[in-house]
């Protein structure tokens, strides 16, 4: 029951993610890569200060809190999602995005790999999951040869940061309050992408006014909502299933392009969906 509870909340995070790509894909028309991160972990922060508050004023019993492994966790997350973002979009330079996508989504694989060496060690059918996923995600996502170049090898450091992000979450999650740690991890994740901005890029107000409305859309519902949902749902499954259900964002991405943009899916890309939905289906049940 609790897998199933997990399974649902990843599911939901899954969606708003996949829905996101598209109002990313129109945010790049105005401003470049680090400034959007900035702006939208910035506002993702902001949205769940009002959350934070209503929620302490809920609760009748106020149970002492780990505030250490809060920030431990909340700064943790924040560095290693800020690597990943950045790793992701330095590597998406040199590479399409349908490689992008498949490669980051490795994780799948490594997330179970890691496992291996905790004490939630995968069952032994998980496997089964991941094969059909992966080759569900390479129908999905590839649709040109599968050489290697300077930017897939990016996007592949990409992948092993977001496993540690995915395993950080695991470890923190059960401990502290998600919403806070989510709530700090953008703050700190922020504060790093304006650093990077500051660098390399020269936002101009006309840019940021022009991506408004994408902006609000990944930084309230992709980061302050999504990421939030991430690490409650993670409280309730096991990291191997938690990556087999969130990497259904990329479904979730083929099929918002397929309604809100026009872009139409091949049979590959569909079979390939079907064949993702199904290790899914496996790794719960079975």
């Amino acid at each position: 029951m609790k897998n199933t509870k997990g399974s649902l909340i990843l599911l939901l995070t899954a969606f708003i993610w996949g829905t996101a790509f598209v109002a990313q894909d129109v945010g790049m028309d105005h401003i470049k890569p680090f400034t959007f991160n900035c702006i939208r972990n910035f506002v993702g922060a902001l949205a769940l200060l009002p959350v934070i508050v209503v929620m302490g004023k809920m609760k009748k019993e106020k149970a002492e809190e780990d505030k250490k492994a809060l920030w431990m966790g909340g700064v943790s997350c924040g560095i290693v999602l800020a690597v990943a973002s950045t790793l992701q979009q330095v590597g998406i330079q040199y590479t399409t995005s349908g490689k992008a996508g498949f490669i980051t989504a490795l994780y799948i694989i490594f997330v179970p790999l890691f496992s291996l060496f905790t004490k939630k060690k995968p069952k032994p059918t998980i496997w089964i999951s991941v094969l059909l996923a992966v080759v569900g995600m390479y129908l999905l996502c590839v649709k040109e040869s599968l050489t290697i170049n300077r930017g897939d090898f990016y996007i592949f450091l990409c992948a092993i940061a977001f496993t540690f992000h995915i395993m950080v979450i695991d470890h923190f999650s059960p401990r502290i309050d998600g919403v806070k740690m989510s709530c700090i991890q953008f703050f700190v994740c922020g504060c790093i992408c304006l650093v990077l901005t500051a660098f390399f890029e020269t936002p101009t107000v006309d840019g940021i006014m022009s991506a408004t409305v994408p902006i609000l859309y990944t930084g309230v519902m992709s980061s302050g909502v999504a990421y939030t949902l991430q690490i409650i749902g993670q409280k309730y499954t096991s990291p191997a299933l938690a990556t087999l259900v969130m990497s259904l964002e990329s479904v979730f991405a083929a099929l918002a392009g397929w309604v809100l943009l026009g872009q139409g899916m091949t049979s590959s890309e569909i079979f390939g969906s079907i064949l993702m939905f199904c290790g899914i289906l496996i790794a719960q049940f079975v």
